[in-house]
């Protein structure tokens, strides 16, 4: 019987060093195949056929998906270091039916609402460190709108990756895969001037473009806390999450006739499935 344990550290390098994923990617292979580990100490194609059972009780469709992918990918590892001969999914049917959940989108009166209640917190500040964070936020909330990007590629953008003259953010998605979205909207580039001018020795001291008081990377968590506090101000009573913000403005450009294709690759979606899925929201 084949022990796959002692090579699960090995695919973890692999993909850290050689395919070059994310440590938040390699944390979920880990857990994955952790618990697979606790579930048999065989590859074979019934042990996997017993845990897609098992799998398919406890999760929703997604998450399943989501950790026989993990299985799939370590035993594509081991094929390719030709440790196992076979591989066990072969003829091993693993499709399973996802209903179509389309993206939550804000509406754009609300939208207008929460990026002028942003400067009002600017003028309303009591104090200069008031005042600093209000200026902060109210970059993130614009940036957040005008480009549609995922919330840990805004807290994780470099300095260097910012270009206030060249009106440009270049950002590193899913996969390290990396994207450049001009900005040409002048209230936009003047939230990031301003919070230039105000973090610049502390965006120098952390290496990070959005920080935080203890000039440490600002945290996707508190840039949730910060929208629900700045959403419960205005009187909305509506659950609003930062990638709510993609999808609006990806279902707003489908809605100004925006070639899909060009919104593809401003997303960073590898498929041009998952951008076709707004279509439905538009």
């Amino acid at each position: 019987m084949f022990e796959y344990r002692p090579f699960v550290d090995q695919f973890l390098d692999y993909c850290r060093y050689h395919k070059k994923l994310s440590e938040k990617t390699v944390r979920a292979y880990k857990i994955d195949l952790s618990q697979y580990a606790l579930f048999s100490d065989t590859l074979s194609k019934q042990a996997l056929w017993d845990y897609i059972e098992c799998l398919n009780k406890k999760y929703k469709p997604k998450t399943v998906k989501r950790k026989l992918a993990t299985l799939k990918a370590f035993i594509h590892f081991l094929l390719l270091q030709d440790y196992i001969e076979f591989n066990p999914f072969d003829k091993l049917e693993t499709s399973i039916r996802e209903p179509v959940l389309l993206p939550k989108t804000i509406p754009l009166d609300v939208i207008a609402k929460i990026i002028s209640f942003s400067y009002q917190q600017i003028g309303s500040a009591q104090s200069a460190y008031q005042m600093k964070c209000a200026v902060r936020n109210a970059a993130v909330i614009e940036l957040l709108f005008a480009t549609g990007a995922r919330i840990a590629e805004i807290c994780t953008l470099k300095p260097e990756n910012v270009d206030l003259l060249g009106r440009s953010v270049k950002f590193y998605g899913k996969g390290s895969k990396e994207r450049i979205i001009q900005i040409e909207n002048p209230d936009v580039l003047k939230a990031l001037s301003n919070y230039f001018a105000a973090f610049q020795d502390d965006i120098s001291c952390a290496g990070f473009f959005f920080v935080n008081k203890l000039k440490h990377r600002l945290s996707e968590q508190s840039v949730r806390a910060m929208i629900n506090r700045y959403v419960t101000s205005i009187g909305y009573e509506r659950h609003i999450t930062p990638h709510m913000f993609r999808h609006s403005f990806a279902t707003l450009l489908l809605e100004e006739d925006v070639d899909i294709r060009y919104i593809q690759r401003i997303l960073g979606h590898s498929s041009i499935t998952t951008t076709q899925i707004y279509t439905h929201v538009a």
